[in-house]
Parts: structure tokens; sequence; C-alpha cells
């Protein structure tokens, strides 16, 4: 693929992003399902007319792990209220590591159960695709947020958990993939585990230096938004090539640092590198969306429709067992608020799957044993949340409301 079919390629994703947020807009749906619906509709176009983009499996990994992730986790980490962040941190800590990891293991089981076929669907491929569908997207709440009144509290629980949960998901994810590669037997649980410390501790220390030395950079040189940029990726790679440690880990921690840092100077200058950010988060979601939309095939829903009916299950099921298991420890936790029902129900139903999970879904190896199953699982339990959950989080959002209960 040439470097002008790049270009051109890319400009028209981003034309087509602007062309479908006022559709998605009109048809009060989160601009991610237009795009999807937008990505899917182009893709079956352009097969029909014999047109061919040259976009090849082998190219997701590299576009998903070294363009969109950084992106995607520093714009989030970035904008993110560290006070709010630090002062519901038990909560969030608990929905985004061990429950986390809880989720993961019982959605994996409820598919390796309900698929029943060790040979058509083993164990570690179950693993795989529990992982993928733990991580949370709280895009449809987030936009909610923009027209109708809403808890900051909720936000800051939602996108804190989020975004979380998004960096531990992917460092477990390359965890299994890379023991479903190595040669020798599975590891121990314990091996397991240190190894999960050892890139997740190493890439939040690689992140802290880096978003420090970006820090001293930026009131030497005053050049925020190049030096952030350059931070975002740098810290990522740092990690990634230089330390074999988790990138998307160093990621969030530089951008929780200069997040921190901007936020207290509290000036125009900071609201400036604040939408910039959020500018380029929106080009790197929307062209996830759209790609993923791209490799939507029919074949998915004729041959894969039950498997994906079960992830769908297993996702619901799993989330609102975490989010009330972490209600009821915050509940008797000294010094901690308790998350009411109305919170509860509202994060466990608007806890949506999105970019993270299909770009995890996107990177899948042909090695893996049967991927394309655990990629049309994921597929589906997306499509689910941003056409079937999405739309409804309104309706129940005014009914709280009315209620008087959120």
């Amino acid at each position: 693929m040439s470097l002008s079919s790049i270009v051109l390629l890319f400009m028209a994703m981003l034309m087509a992003a602007l062309l479908l947020e006022p559709l998605a807009r009109l048809l009060r749906l989160p601009l991610s399902a237009a795009l999807v619906a937008g990505g899917f509709a182009g893709s079956q176009l352009m097969v029909g007319s014999g047109l061919d983009t040259g976009l090849r499996w082998y190219h997701f990994h590299d576009l998903v792990f070294y363009v969109f992730l950084p992106a995607l986790i520093f714009e989030s980490a970035i904008s993110l209220n560290g006070r709010l962040l630090l002062r519901n941190l038990a909560p969030i800590i608990l929905l985004a590591l061990p429950l986390l990891l809880l989720s993961a293991g019982i959605t994996a089981a409820l598919l390796y159960l309900g698929i029943g076929h060790p040979q058509g669907f083993p164990w570690i491929t179950a693993l795989v695709c529990g992982t993928l569908l733990a991580a949370t997207d709280p895009v449809a709440v987030t936009e909610l947020a923009k027209r109708l009144p809403l808890p900051q509290r909720l936000l800051t629980l939602m996108e804190g958990e989020s975004l979380l949960n998004d960096a531990t998901t992917v460092v477990l994810f390359m965890l299994l993939l890379g023991s479903t590669a190595a040669s020798s037997p599975a590891a121990s649980w314990q091996t397991a585990s240190l190894e999960f410390g050892r890139l997740a501790l190493g890439g939040l220390a690689v992140g802290l230096f880096t978003g420090a030395l970006a820090g001293w950079l930026i009131r030497w040189l005053n050049q925020a938004v190049i030096i952030s940029l350059l931070t975002a990726y740098a810290a990522y790679l740092l990690a990634e090539t230089q330390f074999g440690v988790s990138g998307v880990m160093a990621s969030l921690a530089s951008g929780l640092w200069l997040g921190r840092l901007l936020q207290k100077k509290n000036d125009d200058y900071a609201r400036l590198i604040g939408d910039w950010w959020a500018n380029l988060g929106w080009i790197a979601n929307s062209s996830l969306f759209l790609l993923a939309g791209a490799t939507i095939t029919l074949a998915m829903f004729e041959a894969r429709w039950l498997a994906m009916l079960i992830g769908i299950g297993a996702a619901l099921s799993t989330r609102v067992l975490a989010v009330w298991l972490v209600a009821g420890l915050v509940a008797v936790t000294p010094r901690q608020q308790a998350i009411s029902n109305a919170y509860r129900l509202l994060m466990a139903f608007g806890g949506l799957r999105g970019a993270v999970t299909l770009a995890l879904a996107l990177s899948l190896p042909l090695e893996l044993e049967v991927w394309w199953t655990a990629q049309s699982i994921a597929y589906g339990v997306v499509l689910f949340s941003l056409f079937i959950q999405a739309p409804l989080i309104e309706p129940l959002v005014k009914r709280l409301n009315n209620r008087q209960t959120l």
C-alpha cells in the first residue's frame, strides 16, 4: 500500500466521520455506532465495486498498538480530573484490577461452557476472549452528560474505571497471547502473576519518569502541545521496546502526571491543550471504529450468531456481578462514600464494550486457535452495546432523575 493511498484513505475516513456525526445525533446513537455502520457500508460498496484498499490483517496490529492505543489512553488520562480520581480511587481500583481479572475469568468460563466445544473453542481462546470483553467504555454516558446533568462522581467512577481497566486489559491480553505463542508448557499462576506485576508496574514507572521529564520540559520550553504528543508515544515506545514492560501503562501514567500538572495551571493554555488532545482522541477513536466496521462480514452473523449471544449474556451478567460486588465492598470500607443503587444500575448498564475491545479484537493473531470465533464474539458484544444498550441509557437516566434517585 503506497503512502499516497494511506493518506487518501485516512482523509476519506476523517471526512466520513465528520459526515456521520450529525446522523448519530439525529438517531440518538453514540457516534461510534454510526461509524461502525458507516465502515461496514463503505467496505461493502468498495468490495461490490471491485476496489481494494490494500489493508490486510497484518496491518492492524501495528495500527492498534503503535498508533491508536497510545493516543486513546493518553487522551483519556490527561483529561481526567485528578482530584476526583484520588477521592474515588478505592472503588475504581477494585473495578479495574481484582474484579476485572475475576470478570475476565468468569466470562471465559461462561463462554467455554456455553459453546461446549473444547476442540473448536479451547480454554486459552476463551480466556483471551474473556479478557477482550472485560474492557469497558463509558462513551454513551459521557456523550449523554453533554445534554443532561449527570453527577460528576458517577462520571469519574466510570471514566476512571474505564481508563485503568483498559490498561489492565491490554497487559493481560498481551500476557495471554505470549503464553499461547510459547513453546513451553503454560506457566503457573504464580509465575503469570509475577509477570503481570512486572509488566504493569514497570510500565507505570517508565510513564512516571517520562511524565516528570515532560513536565520539566514544558516549564522550560513552554511547548506543551508538542511535548505532550512526544510524551504519549515516547513513553509507550520506551516501555515496549527498551524495557520490555507495558507501553499502555506508561502512556497512562505519563498522561495522568501531565494532566494533573496542567489542571493545576487552570488557564486558557491548559484548556487549549485539553481541546487539542480531545480532537486527537476523536480522530483515533473514529478511525478505529470505521476500520472495525470495514472488517465486519455477514458470515460472522451467519456462522457465529450463537457464540455472539453467549458472549452478550456472559458480558452482561459478569458486569452486573462486578459492579454489585464493588458496591458491597465499598459500603463496608471505612471513609468511603457508598455507591447508590442508581449509580450501580448506570455503571452496570452503561459500561459498554467499545474502542479497546475492538482494538484488541482487530489485532488477534491468526496463530491463535479459532481467532475468528473470538473476534466475532467481540464484535457481537460491541454491536449489542452500541445499538441496543446505548440508546436505552438516556431513558434510564431520565427515569432515575424523575424518581430523584440519581
